[in-house]
């Protein structure tokens, strides 16, 4: 039986022990690290599937482990911040980050993300047809998108708001519909749609005006088929 991989990095060992003991509890299979370098030379070793990484650690922050890992990966990282600011959370979602908990959480709230998580990206897909439109192909079985002959690489949120936008094409999805098909269970602030949307726009490049924002509501997705 595979168990799902988790790396929880922190500084603070109390914490530490604590998320450890429940996600073991739970069924994961859990790698620590406590600091920046060991977070990268963790993550390079282990090859977890989701990552729950302090923003504040000693050596290299987090931010700056997240930046390393997504030139490096996809990996689904869940940012932990104890700050009520929340120019932490969009800056970390901005650089890649696919979702965050904000200090202090109960082990079974991060674990409920982390299953939500692991269920989204566990799906197959068999049934799903590749999503064929003008200079962009996105193939949901395989999680795999290409722009013209180029291939994307975009975090798992960022791909599951693709998906969600496209298999819609000319609809209008609100932010709610969004966070209820890809976030799950979420409390949150429904800016992180926002963040994640700005981020694939970027990566679309010219194709990336197809996502249209619908004002007070959400966005459509205006994608030309292709012939």
């Amino acid at each position: 039986m595979n168990q799902p991989k988790v790396l929880v990095v922190d500084d603070e060992p109390p914490i530490v022990r604590a998320v450890q003991a429940y996600l073991e509890k739970e069924g994961f299979q859990v790698y620590t690290a406590a600091d920046g370098p060991g977070a990268l030379k963790a993550a390079r070793a282990f090859r977890p599937d989701v990552i729950v990484l302090d923003i504040m650690l000693p050596g290299m922050d987090g931010l700056e482990v997240l930046t390393t890992l997504r030139r490096e990966s996809d990996v689904y990282i869940i940012l932990l911040t104890a700050r009520v600011d929340e120019t932490d959370r969009v800056v970390g979602l901005t650089l890649g980050a696919d979702d965050y908990v904000t200090k202090p959480f109960s082990p079974r709230e991060l674990a409920a993300r982390i299953r939500a998580a692991l269920r989204r990206l566990g799906k197959t897909g068999e049934n799903k047809q590749i999503l064929l439109f003008r200079g962009l192909r996105i193939d949901p079985s395989a999680r795999r998108v290409w722009l013209h002959d180029q291939e994307l690489h975009l975090t798992p949120r960022e791909f599951d708001l693709l998906q969600a936008l496209a298999e819609h094409n000319g609809m209008v999805l609100s932010r709610e519909q969004l966070l209820e098909r890809i976030w799950g269970a979420y409390y949150g602030d429904d800016r992180v749609v926002d963040v994640h949307i700005g981020n694939l726009r970027r990566k679309l490049g010219p194709l990336g005006q197809w996502i249209a924002t619908v004002r007070g509501v959400g966005y459509r997705f205006d994608g030309e088929p292709a012939l």
